[in-house]
């Protein structure tokens, strides 16, 4: 977590050097890109996303409760947990960079398919997919839930750009801190199991 803040203040110094002409220009291409099945794509994978991070861990946990499953709910406890932090990390960056939205600050440049409020830096959208789709490929590591969690996180970036939204760094911010969450909670789960979760499953009697 520590080399992610590094990474923010090597980004606040360089923003206004050649880093953020290749920023908007990568993000006038992929944004330009405006077919019907793409525009309609971005706007699905992006709007059910947070469903998507919020709903598997939540399912995942309500399973195991029914089936008594302890490994299925540490499982869920660690991805849910992997989601939430990538999200507070991500939003409290937003806060403390605050950079403006790309189409606020190129509008004849930036077609905008939606007006987000918050700043721009970096994507909670990819952090959190990227949290997501690291900590199921970290608990599964299988080529079939790897493959698939993969494209889709990346697939989540792509459709922030294609809606004019984020900009490249913004997507790659938040892949990175969502992946290094995703790893970072592999070592902070271990102390959740050892100290909660004992209690926590004597409570919902799923070993019982």
């Amino acid at each position: 977590m520590k080399a992610f803040f590094v990474f923010l203040f090597c980004f606040v110094c360089v923003e206004n050097s050649y880093s953020q002409n290749w920023d908007i220009n990568t993000l006038h291409k992929i944004n330009s890109l405006d077919s019907k099945f793409i525009r309609h794509s971005s706007k699905f994978i992006a709007g059910s996303t947070p469903y998507i991070v919020v709903g598997l861990p939540t399912c995942m946990a309500i399973y195991a409760g029914l089936n008594k499953d302890c490994g299925l709910f540490e499982d869920a406890v660690y991805i849910g947990t992997s989601v939430i932090e990538a999200f507070a990390v991500s939003y409290g960056s937003k806060i403390l960079i605050d950079r403006m939205r790309p189409f606020e600050k190129y509008p004849d440049r930036v077609d905008e398919q939606e007006r987000p409020g918050d700043p721009s830096f970096p994507s909670i959208h990819t952090a959190s997919a990227f949290s997501l789709a690291t900590s199921l490929s970290i608990k599964y590591p299988k080529w079939y839930v790897i493959a698939p969690s993969a494209l889709w996180a990346c697939s989540v970036g792509f459709s922030r750009m294609n809606q004019g939204v984020h900009y490249p760094s913004d997507v790659l911010a938040g892949a990175v801190l969502g992946t290094g969450c995703a790893f970072a909670n592999v070592y902070i789960n271990k102390w959740l199991k050892k100290w909660l979760l004992p209690s926590v499953k004597k409570e919902i009697t799923i070993c019982y």
